[in-house]
């Protein structure tokens, strides 16, 4: 991903520091966003229903979930710091806020951090910045940052803010489908599942709609069925579906026409 829209800054900033609300959001997220889609976009990489409405309706839910790219953080948030109703950033203050260390000092410090065990021992990948151990580790960060009462804010500019490259090739897809889908099914079944982590901590509404993502992979079972089943239904001569003449049929073509139209819809727009 790079930057796509010089403005970003500026309008992550007017988030945190608005007077009322700006202390009560973690992070702002922007979506993913690519430069290399095809008109007919034949491998659905743009997940334009995702970003262009389902997204936006989590901002009156707590937020939208940290996507791993395109995203600005508090610092506070990423660190581990709990919400507090009252707390403000004074800016000016740290400004005002002088520092007088030694050259030496300052090249010790900076080795340490530059060195590989600068985490051990300390609550880093645990309770501060991503969470380790997840395909999926933005998702868990941007839960854990929730659960710790900061909220989120999704910003779609007229301008993408940033843009990327999505897979080309049916193989790279498949590869990257299956990273998220295994690491969302790793969330879910984790400690981190959001609708017992998230417990008394986020909305029941923002919960689900963690376990709708988390949940992904679990979805191949109903498409297993879906594909089997009907195929040995027709090889015992059993029949599937309702005659034409009978009233039961109606509720069969209704999910068939919805499901069209709703696919009609996406395609169109």
């Amino acid at each position: 991903m790079y930057s796509n829209n010089s403005e970003s800054i500026k309008y992550s900033l007017c988030v945190f520091m608005d007077e009322e609300k700006g202390d009560e959001f973690g992070y702002v997220q922007f979506p993913q966003s690519f430069d290399n889609l095809t008109k007919n976009d034949i491998y659905g990489c743009s997940f334009r229903v995702i970003q262009k409405l389902e997204v936006h309706g989590l901002d009156a839910n707590g937020g939208p979930c940290f996507i791993g790219t395109g995203c600005f953080h508090r610092r506070e948030a990423l660190c581990g710091k709990k919400y507090e109703k009252n707390f403000r950033f004074d800016l000016k203050k740290l400004n005002n806020t002088k520092v007088n260390e030694r050259a030496s000092l300052l090249e010790e410090t900076c080795k340490v951090l530059a060195s590989c065990t600068f985490e051990h021992n300390t609550t880093w990948g645990k309770e501060m910045g991503l969470i380790y151990g997840f395909p999926a580790e933005d998702i868990v960060t941007g839960l854990s940052v929730q659960c710790r009462g900061w909220k989120s804010m999704f910003l779609d500019p007229e301008r993408d803010g940033f843009l990327g490259v999505a897979p080309i090739t049916l193989l790279q897809l498949l590869v990257q489908h299956k990273r998220w889908t295994e690491g969302h099914l790793q969330v879910f079944l984790s400690k981190y599942c959001p609708l017992f982590y998230g417990y008394k901590k986020i909305p029941l509404k923002l919960r689900l709609a963690y376990c709708v993502y988390n949940l992904w992979a679990a979805n191949c079972l109903a498409t297993l069925y879906y594909v089997v089943v009907p195929c040995l239904c027709l090889l015992k001569g059993i029949t599937l579906f309702p005659k034409i003449s009978s009233p039961w049929v109606l509720p069969f073509a209704y999910v068939a026409f919805s499901h069209h139209a709703y696919s009609l819809g996406e395609f169109l727009w």
